[in-house]
C-alpha cells in the first residue's frame, strides 16, 4: 500500500501541521513516510502545499506528479491541483471560499465545512483537524485513530497538550462532516 497525498491551501489553515500529523501517524505505525512542505516567503495568507506519502514499501522519491488524494483548501490550490488527482483518487475540499468547485468525474469528490464548523465551535485552530477526520473518513486504513491521535500529540509542542481533547473531539467531528456533493 502506498499512499500519495497532496494538502494545499493557505498559510495559516494548518496545511503543513496536518501533513506532520499524517506524516508522524505513519511513522508510528512503522511505514515509510515521507513529508515535504512547500509555501511562499509570507507565513500567512500565502500558499502553502505538502506532499505526504505513506507506504508499506521504501519511497524512492518524496516528489510526486499525480496523487491518490488532494485535500483543498482554497480557490488557488483547486487550479492547480485538481488535475494532479489520479483517476479513481479522492479530491476533499472545503467549500468556503470555493467559486469554481471541481469538475472531474473520474475521481470521488467530498466536501467538508471545516471552516464553518471550526467558526461555529469559535476555534478555529481546530480547522486541520476536523479536515484530518474526514480525510479518515474517506482513506480508512491508511493510518489508525490511535496513531493519529499519537501523531496529533508529537505534533505539538508540550505546551499545548492541552489542546489535545479538543483536537481529538474536531477528528471526529470531521469524521461526521464529510459528505459527497449533491
Amino acid at each position: 500500500m502506498t499512499e500519495e497525498i497532496i494538502i494545499a491551501g493557505f498559510g495559516g489553515q494548518g496545511v503543513l501541521s496536518l501533513g506532520k500529523i499524517l506524516a508522524y501517524s505513519g511513522i508510528m505505525q512503522d511505514k515509510e513516510v515521507s513529508w515535504m512542505p512547500s509555501y511562499g516567503p509570507e507565513m500567512r495568507g500565502g500558499t502553502a502545499n505538502v506532499t505526504v506519502m505513506i507506504s508499506d514499501r521504501r519511497i524512492s522519491s518524496p516528489i510526486g506528479q499525480e496523487y491518490d488524494t488532494a485535500i483543498i483548501l482554497n480557490q488557488q490550490s483547486m487550479d492547480k491541483f485538481e488535475k494532479t488527482v489520479k483517476p479513481g483518487g479522492v479530491l476533499i475540499y472545503d467549500p468556503n471560499g470555493i467559486t469554481r468547485h471541481p469538475e472531474r468525474r473520474d475521481i470521488s469528490i467530498y466536501t467538508i465545512a471545516a471552516t464553518e464548523e471550526a467558526s461555529r465551535r469559535g476555534n478555529s485552530k481546530i480547522f486541520n483537524t476536523i479536515v484530518l477526520g474526514g480525510y479518515l473518513k474517506v482513506k480508512p486504513g491508511v493510518v489508525t485513530l490511535d496513531n493519529v491521535y499519537a501523531g496529533i500529540k508529537s505534533s505539538l509542542p508540550e505546551r499545548a497538550w492541552k489542546t489535545l481533547p479538543a483536537n481529538e473531539e474536531a477528528v471526529r467531528i470531521g469524521m461526521e462532516l464529510i459528505r459527497k456533493p449533491e
